[in-house]
C-alpha cells in the first residue's frame, strides 16, 4: 500500500504560479505511475496530468498542456505538478494519485488509480 500527502495548494492571483507537491510512503515508489487529478466544486474529478514509473513519459489534459509540468524524484519518493499562468478555471481541488499497472499508456482516468492523497485546495482569483 502507498500513502500519499499532498501540500503547496494556496491563494494566487490570475497569471501566477504555484508548485504542489506528493510524498509518497510505503511501497517501492518507483513501481507506481502517478497522477494528478483536479476536482471543483460541483464538478467531476478529471484528470490533469500523469507520468510514468521512471519518469520518461509524461501525458496531459488538453486544458493544461503547454502551462503544467509533472515531475517526479524516485530517490525523493515525491512527484510534484509546477503550475504556470493559472487562470480562475483551474481552481480546484488537487489529488495525486497512484497506480501500480505495468502498462505502458500513462494512465489517464480515475478508476486506474488505486491509491490517493487527501488532496489540497487551489484557489485562483481574477
Amino acid at each position: 500500500q502507498v500513502q500519499l500527502a499532498e501540500s503547496g495548494g494556496g491563494l494566487v492571483q490570475a497569471g501566477s504560479s504555484l508548485r504542489l507537491s506528493c510524498a509518497a510512503s510505503g511501497r517501492t515508489f518507483s513501481n507506481y505511475a502517478m497522477g494528478w487529478f483536479r476536482q471543483a466544486l460541483g464538478k467531476e474529478r478529471e484528470f490533469v496530468a500523469g507520468i510514468s514509473r521512471r519518469g520518461g513519459r509524461t501525458y496531459y489534459a488538453d486544458s493544461v498542456q503547454g502551462r503544467f509540468t509533472i515531475s517526479r524524484d524516485n530517490a525523493k519518493n515525491t512527484v510534484a505538478l509546477q503550475m504556470n499562468s493559472l487562470k480562475p478555471e483551474d481552481t480546484a481541488v488537487y489529488y495525486c494519485a497512484a497506480n501500480s499497472g505495468s502498462g505502458l499508456k500513462v494512465p489517464d482516468t480515475q478508476y486506474e488509480y488505486e491509491y490517493w492523497g487527501q488532496g489540497t485546495q487551489v484557489t485562483v482569483s481574477s
